[in-house]
């Protein structure tokens, strides 16, 4: 069995020998897939990579990712625990939101990377994720809440957050995604 991290490169390739959205690789810097521990119980996953995660080929590096790295650390977490990436792989133009065709084709390589790790909890940050994996919620009414979902053969649970750019944007969204997030390691224990 290839380890994990071979089997991680392998999916970078494909994407690159695919040429996936060709339009966002040609204007991005980096290909990011993913950083931190590849057998955590965690992974989280946002929507796309910035400016600064373009720069350094890493998720969640800029501001939002410092305000997560907080979090992290009220949790009794270091990012070394956890795994960390995006739907989309590449920088879209300006920041702007990933459009429905980007995150779609982006979609399996992102499951290959979920089964890949195997984690108990998937936390997304943001609507663009949880749309994926609880199709039909609205964030606003269920951020904060773990949903248990069936995901291949086995179930995993979605703890749907609030992204942490949101909360850098509206302050009051700061407490509510912090109080939210406080309650993964209790999830985390009821689940071992």
């Amino acid at each position: 069995m290839d380890s994990k991290y071979t089997q991680l490169e392998q999916i970078a390739t494909d994407i690159r020998e695919k040429n996936v959205c060709p339009d966002l690789a040609m204007q991005a810097t980096n290909l990011v897939m993913g950083d931190g521990n590849l057998n955590s119980d965690i992974v989280f996953i946002g929507e796309a990579p910035g400016k600064k995660e373009d720069e350094t080929g890493l998720p969640f590096v800029g501001a939002a990712g410092k305000f997560l790295n907080e979090m992290l650390a009220a949790a009794g977490l270091e990012r070394k625990d956890v795994y960390i990436t995006n739907i989309v792989k590449y920088r879209p133009p300006n920041n702007r939101d990933p459009l429905p065709e980007e995150k779609a084709v982006f979609w399996p390589y992102l499951l290959k990377q979920l089964q890949i790790i195997n984690p108990k909890v998937v936390i997304t940050l943001g609507r663009h994720s949880m749309e994926y994996f609880l199709p039909g919620m609205k964030i606003g009414e269920i951020h904060g809440q773990p949903k248990r979902i069936q995901f291949g053969d086995h179930k995993i649970v979605i703890m749907p957050l609030f992204h942490p750019a949101a909360a850098l944007y509206n302050g009051s969204l700061r407490q509510t995604l912090i109080d939210d997030f406080l309650k993964v390691p209790e999830i985390i224990r009821q689940l071992k």
